[in-house]
């Protein structure tokens, strides 16, 4: 299918998941089987499910393409250019393309002076006042083309100026940034450009990250900590005219092969192939040449030649408004977009059904072990009643003192479940005393002062590197305190479950190795770009300061923001199916007393009670049925495609 099939697939199996997990929020509410927890859970599922977006960035360096071939790929049915493509540089600053149904079709750039404060593109985007908004005209080609063209507008400042907003001004610098005749510098006057336009993917949650070339993104450092990492597809555009150049071969190496090109959904485009063809050569040999071109390409960036796609998106965009096939299928293009259909949404959607798989299954389990222990107590009740056909008022009275005796003994037995309770709480609080964001501000502040009051370079770097190392230790104790906290918790299931018969399994597991990655990755882009001996002795300590905390420390900030939101979640699920299980044992010993008591009493005859609880056994089973069926259900919208083509 194209890649617009495929999306649109995409788009359909994610709604029809989120309305099975409707379905079966609205069944358990209906059977009162749901509580807090549960229905926390499922929310934030939804949640996800609804805000999902597929990242898709472009990355090239200036004239590789890049615009066309968005243009060619997602936007040909407008038949003309939408983004403003032409020899030289238009992608002044990096462009997000998507869709919130929530704002009116138009355009949001920030300007290029908020650079100079502390604050990401992230932060900004909570705060509309600093953005200027321009409106689309959606029902005009020409109208939107004349707004696109704000993106490539550009402004004159100073050097300094120029170098305060990072952006390198110095002789020698090809085409870019270079110091003009009245002694001024052409920078971008916008730092990020949000487009909010309905198109029918972007509808559907596609975002496109247009980047501008090397420069700007060595400018943007958000970019390489956060936008490019979390693409689900990153297109490296290379251009056939000019072949695999130094600046290419620098973006390449500093922004792409380190995040491993192994992953999916990295894909190389040999762009501008419409160059090799000369009628004076056969098409085998034209193959030929633009072939060769690719394997060099793969040989050099260490890739299977597979990875690299030769297109002419000029070509390709002409092709598909003219209705030309021959010349669309001359152009390749369709090669990379069943290529990105084939991988990228695939992708996507394994992401997608692990996260629903981890959520859906833990309530799916929790909500059954609830009613196989309904299902327990009510039939030890049933034996218990059917027990006492026949037998004298006596034996009545000793089945009831026996049911007490139990009901007093789990109610001791409590008192060690509130001693745990007790000793979760002070763990928790511990837990967060070192993953807490509280301690992450300590010691942001410590290190901005120490920096700031730094005499020497080397001081400057032990505390950058300091910063790293705390921020590791904070994570190192807070594991140790998560290990601790299973290992208790791992007990008191185990006793609980042989002294008291609750079927709790074994406890949820957590770890942090993620977020010790994460600061891993952090820090080898710290190393590389800040805390080096070169950065050091060039640049001015407060510059490097600024730069550290802007664009370092935030991303640090955010990763302990989330670890802080998943172990909460964590926590909450570690101890939800001991509540769960001790609430009901509580009311399952309780119903068995009142059973026998009012039997005893000569309030209920023995088989008006007994076919009672047999009415409830059959409610129940039916209940554990439809739970069945219901995850049934969606387990099968979670399968892959190939396993549930198999499975038809």
């Amino acid at each position: 299918m194209s890649l617009a099939k495929q999306f649109a697939a995409y788009a359909a199996w994610r709604t029809g998941l989120s309305a099975q997990l409707v379905e079966f929020q609205s069944w358990l509410t209906h059977n009162e089987l749901s509580d807090a927890q549960t229905d926390l859970r499922l929310a934030q599922l939804l949640d996800r499910l609804r805000e999902d977006r597929l990242n898709v960035a472009f990355v090239a360096e200036f004239s590789r393409g890049k615009s066309e071939l968005i243009n060619a790929i997602f936007f040909a049915e407008y038949g003309s250019r939408m983004l403003p493509s032409s020899a030289g540089r238009t992608t002044m600053c990096p462009t997000e393309l998507l869709f919130d149904e929530a704002r009116s079709p138009r355009i949001e750039l920030l300007p290029i002076q908020t650079r100079a404060s502390n604050s990401s593109v992230t932060e900004y985007k909570a705060f509309a006042d600093e953005w200027t908004q321009v409106p689309l005209d959606t029902t005009s080609p020409e109208a939107m083309q004349d707004a696109l063209r704000h993106v490539s507008e550009t402004t004159r400042v100073t050097p300094e100026e120029a170098s305060r907003l990072g952006f390198a001004a110095v002789d020698g610098e090809i085409d870019l940034y270079r110091v003009g005749p009245d002694g001024l510098v052409e920078v971008p006057r916008w730092r990020h450009a949000v487009i909010n336009f309905p198109h029918p993917l972007l509808k559907q949650g596609l975002v496109i990250l247009d980047t501008p070339g090397l420069n700007a993104i060595g400018a943007e450092p958000e970019l390489t900590l956060s936008l490019l990492p979390n693409a689900h597809a990153v297109l490296f555009i290379l251009a056939a005219d000019t072949g695999l150049t130094q600046s290419d071969m620098a973006i390449w190496n500093e922004h792409i092969a380190d995040r491993g090109t192994a992953r999916r959904g990295r894909m190389v485009v040999l762009n501008k192939i419409d160059g090799q063809w000369d009628e004076l050569k056969s098409p085998a040999e034209i193959d030929a040449e633009i072939q060769k071109q690719a394997d060099n390409c793969a040989d050099l960036l260490e890739l299977p030649v597979e990875q690299v796609f030769p297109v002419s998106a000029q070509k390709g965009l002409v092709a598909k408004i003219n209705g030309d096939e021959a010349l669309l299928q001359r152009s390749r293009l369709p090669q990379l977009e069943a290529a990105l259909s084939g991988e990228l949404i695939p992708a996507k959607r394994e992401i997608v059904c692990d996260n629903t798989e981890s959520e859906f299954g833990d309530v799916s389990r929790r909500v059954r072990g609830l009613l196989d222990s309904r299902l327990l107590g009510l039939r030890e009740q049933l034996t218990e009643l059917t027990e006492l056909r026949g037998k004298n008022k006596g034996v009545v009275e000793y089945m009831m003192g026996k049911v007490r005796s139990e009901k007093d003994e789990f109610e001791s037995g409590l008192q060690r479940y509130y001693a745990v309770r007790s000793v979760f709480s002070t763990l928790t609080n511990n837990l967060f005393g070192h993953l807490g964001l509280d301690g992450l501000r300590q010691l942001t502040a410590d290190t901005r002062e120490t920096m700031l009051d730094a005499t020497f370079s080397k001081t400057l770097s032990d505390s950058m590197a300091s910063f790293f190392s705390r921020s590791r230790e904070a994570l190192a104790r807070s594991n140790g305190e998560i290990s601790e906290i299973l290992s208790m918790m791992e007990a008191v299931y185990k006793k609980f479950a042989v002294e008291h018969g609750l079927k709790l399994g074994a406890p949820t597991t957590f770890s942090l190795l993620r977020y010790e990655k994460e600061l891993d990755r952090l820090q080898v882009w710290c190393d590389t770009h800040l805390n080096t001996m070169r950065s050091l002795l060039t640049h001015d300590k407060k510059n490097i300061t600024q730069k550290f905390f802007e664009e370092v420390a935030v991303q640090v900030r955010r990763a302990f923001e989330r670890a802080n939101k998943d172990a909460e979640v964590w926590l909450r699920a570690i101890m939800a199916p001991m509540e769960t299980q001790v609430r009901e044992h509580q009311i399952q010993l309780k119903r068995r007393l009142e059973s026998i008591k009012r039997i005893h009493q000569a309030t209920d005859t023995l088989e008006d009670r007994i076919a009672e609880l047999e009415s409830v056994e059959k409610g129940l089973l039916q209940q554990i049925h439809a739970l069945e069926m219901l995850s049934a259900q969606l387990h099968a919208l979670l399968l892959p495609v190939q396993a549930r083509q198999e499975a038809a």
